[in-house]
């Protein structure tokens, strides 16, 4: 990606060739920031999972989840509270959503266990 990134072609309308190389430049460093941090991110959950072993994946996965389910719920009554005191919080979920979020669900648990039994470099070659 940043290979491509930093060798793009250049385009006859552009009005600013300063302003578009800026936003390269952005872009490259965006790039380059979220590949370092899924890696430490990587690193660290195989570090969380393996470090010890008295406490089961399962307890694992929710002491992770909790915190974001707390964010989650905090967000939506934020933005969308009068609307979920109204209609409920699940109004508006069809069948492909409930269907997004079981394939999610799933995903995350295989991505557990894969860490939990193999090692970092095997869950990344397999998402």
């Amino acid at each position: 990606v940043a290979v491509v990134e930093g060798s793009g072609s250049k385009d006859e309308h552009s009005k600013n060739a300063s302003n578009e190389q800026h936003n390269r430049f952005i872009g490259l460093v965006a790039v380059l920031c979220a590949a370092c941090t899924s890696g430490f991110s990587g690193v660290y959950f195989e570090k969380i999972l393996k470090g010890s072993p008295s406490v089961s994946l399962w307890i694992r996965n929710v002491q992770m989840g909790l915190p974001s389910i707390i964010i989650a719920y905090i967000t939506v009554y934020a933005r969308d509270g009068a609307t979920v005191r109204e209609k409920g919080f699940f109004v508006g979920y069809s069948s492909l959503v409930w269907t997004v979020v079981m394939v999610q669900a799933g995903g995350g648990l295989l991505v557990a266990v894969v860490v939990k039994y193999a090692d970092n470099v095997l869950k990344v070659f397999a998402t």
